[in-house]
């Protein structure tokens, strides 16, 4: 009977032993679940950001261009100097906006 209860007891301390094993693992996993969802949502909020700059430069880049492709014909009237001054501005002013509003819906999150 001496056999049996030492046998029933080593049993006991290493289910033990397996339990507190499986509870420091379960404890890591979390601990590296939350450390990889943190950078999942450090590389979103970069990610969101570069977008909202990428379509900023290509809002700047569709604007030089159609800027560029709008010059007159050979026969139209050229525009004054003044006329040109508020078309930059106006254009400079348009995209100021777009990028100011990309910008502040990129910032809070």
């Amino acid at each position: 009977m001496f056999g049996k209860y030492s046998h029933v007891s080593s049993l006991k301390s290493r289910k033990q032993l397996l339990i507190a094993e499986s509870e420091l693992n379960r404890a890591q996993l979390s601990a590296e679940w939350q450390t990889m969802s943190q950078g999942v949502r450090d590389l979103a909020h970069r990610v969101k950001i570069m977008g909202a700059w990428a379509s900023a430069a290509a809002l700047l880049v569709a604007g030089l261009t159609a800027r560029r492709s709008g010059r007159p014909a050979p026969g139209a009237a050229k525009l004054s100097w003044f006329q040109k001054i508020l078309n930059s501005a106006r254009m400079a002013l348009t995209i100021w906006f777009a990028l100011r509003a990309r910008g502040q819906k990129a910032e809070p999150q």
